[in-house]
């Protein structure tokens, strides 16, 4: 992680926040239903809604996603569409192997590309899967706003351009620098 260092901005964010590393999910089908839950919402809204959908399906598996009532899952806060969503993504699981394991040996883009075959599913979704699911370190969510947030209160304005040319100073640890962006965003 010494390439991160190189940039002094990134050198001091890690001296603020200290070593923050990837653990990949321990539950990958509930994480891409908290990514789902997290999909265009704040941060304290998504932490609501995932607090009363887990609570009404005490285990999130594709199979309780499955059996809940849909009304019961809309009224939990995941509303008609993200309720749809979820439950794309419980019969995708129950279809294809969407695991650690079984993702692998593909590549982010082929992961992604698995992924967004799911109706609800887009490329900012795959990207946190890659990243919060398999444990990727070197993926590069231009997509989300924080991040684009992040880098303009520490660099300065810039267009997504120039945003990914900052980001090629980061190879191979893109997603680690992407979690201390997260880390300034949210302090």
């Amino acid at each position: 992680m010494d390439e991160l260092r190189e940039d002094p901005v990134m050198a001091e964010l890690i001296d603020e926040h200290g070593p923050l590393e990837l653990e990949p999910a321990d539950n990958e089908f509930r994480r891409l239903v908290v990514t789902i839950i997290n999909q265009s919402i704040s941060t304290a809204s998504a932490a609501a809604v995932r607090e009363r959908v887990f609570d009404l399906l005490e285990e999130v598996t594709p199979e309780t996603v499955l059996e809940a009532d849909e009304e019961a899952l809309r009224d939990a806060g995941l509303g008609e569409a993200k309720t749809e969503y979820v439950r794309n993504a419980a019969r995708a699981f129950q279809e294809r192997d969407l695991t650690r394991a079984g993702l692998a040996d593909e590549s982010d883009e082929a992961v992604i590309d698995h992924l967004t075959e799911i109706r609800g599913i887009g490329a900012w979704t795959g990207r946190m899967y890659l990243i919060f699911v398999l444990g990727r370190e070197d993926v590069f969510p231009i997509g989300d706003l924080a991040v684009r947030r992040g880098i303009e209160s520490l660099y300065g304005e810039m267009t997504r351009e120039e945003m990914h040319e900052l980001a090629e100073r980061w190879r191979p640890y893109r997603s680690i620098a992407t979690r201390y962006l997260w880390a300034h965003y949210e302090s």
